[in-house]
């Protein structure tokens, strides 16, 4: 996959960067932003990173700006039964609503597509609500609760979608 470059305007914000692979040169940008993302329970060791972007069933795309700073990125996995998993998703604070989750995400889902996989799955928190509206938009449906999921001991929701792979 090459740097898809692009502009995108949400909200009456205008952001200007580039959608590109996530590859293992980026592990200390990845792991610095997963940090000021996520917390109390939510955030990932900079190894599990390494171990992700070195894994061949790991899909992993990054937003940058102009300049190069990565402001968003996504992981995720061919499970061993054929399922994606979306492992994680994270959007810079500043760089928020402006549809860059989205986008990252449908990356991953083209990515999926092209592998073969049509359903896929992701946890969220369940006291975060902007996150659970994004993905409910994008058709994903809470199908359990999964209690203590986090490692501070909080639940999580377990969500999923099917995707249709395209016509031939």
């Amino acid at each position: 996959m090459h740097s898809t470059p692009f502009f995108h305007t949400a909200w009456q914000r205008q952001f200007k960067g580039a959608l590109k692979p996530l590859t293992l040169a980026d592990l200390n940008d990845l792991w610095h932003l997963d940090l000021h993302v996520f917390f109390d329970g939510e955030a990932y060791e900079r190894e599990t990173f390494r171990y992700l972007l070195t894994n061949p069933q790991v899909i992993a795309r990054q937003i940058k700006t102009e300049d190069g700073q990565m402001v968003a990125f996504a992981l995720a996995m061919i499970e061993p039964d054929g399922v994606g998993h979306i492992t994680t998703v994270g959007v810079a604070t500043a760089y928020r609503r402006r549809g860059l989750a989205r986008l990252v995400l449908h990356e991953v889902e083209r990515s999926f597509l092209a592998r073969g996989v049509t359903t896929v799955r992701l946890e969220v928190k369940t006291d975060n609500l902007s996150a659970q509206r994004l993905y409910e938009h994008l058709g994903y449906v809470i199908v359990r609760r999964v209690p203590s999921y986090y490692s501070n001991g909080d639940d999580a929701y377990l969500m999923v979608r099917a995707i249709d792979l395209p016509a031939s």
